[in-house]
């Protein structure tokens, strides 16, 4: 018997960050959208322990040992219920790696139900919930899908209505960047002036619920985005290409690498991963629509 669940990429279309705290962590205003590119992850029975493998675009660069978040969803799963975590996870790549679109978080939340529906735990939805919160910030998220503002870290959700749907290119750079890097950069261009406390865009809400991208692209910020271009200058050649295209905006997706392009419909679209393509700024495009459902049993 086997288990597969698909959980959805995400795009930040507020990412508003407040000063670090005492624990290390930042408060956030962080508006998820999860869009149509998907990680699919296999729960197993294992005779051999816990194992990890992973197959598709950057598998390589994806950690097959117990620093993984799929097996340590396994391992906490587990252990709340007193079992071995006996499984094999596969994970069919598709999210790109290190991109800032939750790549691993996806990966821990599809774990988590995949362990769950293949030893009949039983696990509520308040119990899932507080796993991924402690595998990660943006895990909660991957579980639940849709819309949602998460505060605090970025772990408690409240889920936002969404109009109709968007439509988004994404470029992926030539090399990743490490979330915890790019925060620590935050930092240090936040030294010397006062950080406000991250809030919520209502006039961004109300374009989620409206359902109109014109109004979206008006109002989508990423605090973080200066960081990551502080450490990786060549983005802006990457946005200034998808804007030329025809984007209604462009912005760095999360901590990045990845950039965002939100386009008019589907077929605009098309048109600005297609210019992304023969621009020689960016390694592969790909395009998605959402907002969908989050981690789901196939």
């Amino acid at each position: 018997m086997s288990v597969t669940v698909r959980v959805p990429a995400k795009v930040n279309v507020q990412l508003a960050v407040g000063a670090a705290r005492p624990d290390g962590f930042h408060d956030l205003a962080n508006v998820f959208l999860a869009v149509g590119l998907y990680d699919e992850v296999t729960a197993t029975p294992s005779p051999d322990g816990l194992r990890i493998t992973c197959a598709g675009p950057d598998a390589g660069q994806v950690p097959l040992d117990r620093t993984n978040l799929a097996a340590r969803a396994a391992l906490l799963l587990g252990a709340r219920h007193g079992r071995d975590a006996d499984v094999h996870l596969h994970i069919a790549k598709d999210i790109p790696v290190a991109g800032g679109m939750a790549g691993g978080s996806a990966d821990g939340a599809g774990a988590l139900l995949a362990c769950d529906a293949l030893w009949g735990t039983g696990a509520s939805r308040e119990e899932l919930l507080d796993i991924c919160a402690e595998l990660g910030s943006d895990v909660p998220f991957s579980l639940v899908g849709g819309t949602a503002l998460g505060t605090g870290r970025g772990e408690r959700l409240t889920g936002l209505e969404a109009g109709g749907t968007f439509h988004w290119v994404f470029a992926m750079a030539s090399r990743g960047l490490s979330t915890p890097a790019v925060f620590r950069e935050f930092d240090r261009l936040a030294e010397g002036r006062e950080v406000p406390a991250p809030v919520a865009s209502r006039d961004l809400l109300d374009a989620l619920a409206k359902g109109d991208p014109d109004a979206l692209a008006a109002t989508v910020s990423n605090d973080l985005q200066p960081a990551a271009l502080s450490l990786f200058p060549e983005l802006a050649d990457t946005l200034a290409a998808g804007r030329a295209a025809g984007a209604l905006t462009a912005l760095v997706s999360g901590s990045g690498p990845t950039t965002a392009f939100l386009a008019r419909d589907a077929e605009a679209a098309e048109g600005i991963a297609g210019a992304l393509r023969e621009s020689g700024t960016c390694r592969t495009v790909r395009t998605a629509a959402g907002p969908v459902p989050g981690a789901t049993v196939l």
